[in-house]
């Protein structure tokens, strides 16, 4: 397998030095309740005007129609042969064929390659196996990624969006004690961007905030390739998390009565909770800001320009002024 995936990447390498071209392999890998779908679509719709650009663009529809089956381990007939083997040969040669096409700038996108929300909600923490499904993705792709792209969003927000979708589709109404162990648990975005780049060595890792980015795939876009993208099919919204009177809507009554009366986004999480969610989600921000231990990059807003010689503040900057940070924190955004 080492030998075979070796030689196919030596002969890409070569078809790059005739060309004079490198491709550029970008793996966006979500996160989930990040935009992620309509992300997709933005790069769907934009297909032509994304081929001038020498882009390519794969999406689930083809990484879930049989291009990555086999990566992961599961289910399979016993056919006498090795499927990860198999997967490995299947994406290199997508990969080739890319490449023979003259494109500059590969993007790859499936949140699914992070894991599932259903196990989130299961084992009540973020992508726990990222670092083992990412190795495995890691080995397919040979060594050719050679960007990350990771979205991440504010824990409180995060989480009751997914309780959103998941009870929206059969699971349980979170009681007390599941709302407690979420906030309790320590794991938090900086783990899963750190098992991501132990994952995949030699590739760059960047997050990009659901709060700068989300909403936004024309900004998002420019910020992982680095030129002005088309503006157009920008604004379509896909899979946006239910409102409360809309999920009551699609609940039996003896379930949406769990649910608290008024109109707006269902937010489980108390006032304390979220205090508590937000402070770490801060701290991840501020772990990026400082440079992410080496590991990952903070991808910034392509729309905005500096603050000069003198920068105003922000809340990335620790110090006197945070003697007070818990009620600070419990009132941001």
């Amino acid at each position: 397998m080492i030998l075979q995936f070796s030689s196919n990447r030596l002969q890409c390498a070569a078809h790059g030095q005739r060309t004079g071209k490198a491709m550029n392999v970008f793996l966006h890998i979500g996160a989930h309740r990040c935009a992620t779908t309509s992300f997709q679509e933005y790069l769907r719709q934009n297909v032509e005007a994304l081929n001038a650009l020498n882009i390519g663009f794969w999406g689930p529809r083809r990484t879930r129609g049989g291009l990555f089956s086999g990566i992961l381990p599961g289910p399979a007939a016993a056919k006498g042969r090795d499927p990860q083997r198999r997967a490995g040969g299947r994406v290199q040669l997508h990969l080739t064929r890319s490449l023979e096409l003259g494109l500059d700038h590969l993007l790859i996108t499936d949140e699914n390659m992070m894991g599932t929300m259903r196990e989130n909600l299961r084992l009540g923490e973020l992508y726990c196996g990222v670092g083992e499904r990412m190795a495995r993705f890691a080995q397919a792709f040979d060594g050719r990624v050679t960007d990350v792209m990771v979205n991440l969003r504010s824990l409180e927000a995060y989480w009751a969006s997914a309780l959103a979708y998941g009870v929206s589709r059969g699971h349980r109404v979170p009681g007390a004690m599941m709302l407690d162990r979420l906030v309790a648990n320590r794991r938090s975005w900086r783990d899963v961007l750190t098992d991501v780049a132990c994952a995949v060595p030699g590739a760059r890792i960047w997050a990009l905030p659901f709060e700068t980015f989300g909403g936004r795939p024309e900004a998002q876009l420019a910020a992982m390739i680095g030129q002005q993208m088309p503006r157009s099919h920008a604004r379509i919204r896909l899979n946006a998390t239910p409102h409360l009177d809309e999920l009551r809507g699609q609940l039996q009554s003896s379930v949406a009565d769990q649910l608290p009366t008024g109109q707006g986004r269902w937010q489980p999480f108390d006032e304390v909770q979220i205090a508590a969610l937000r402070e770490t989600y801060a701290d991840d921000l501020m772990w990026l800001a400082a440079g992410g231990d080496g590991l990952v990059q903070l991808k910034q807003d392509p729309d905005k320009t500096g603050q000069g010689m003198n920068p105003a503040r922000t809340d990335l900057t620790r110090g006197r002024p945070h003697d007070n940070q818990a009620e600070r924190v419990a009132g941001a955004g």
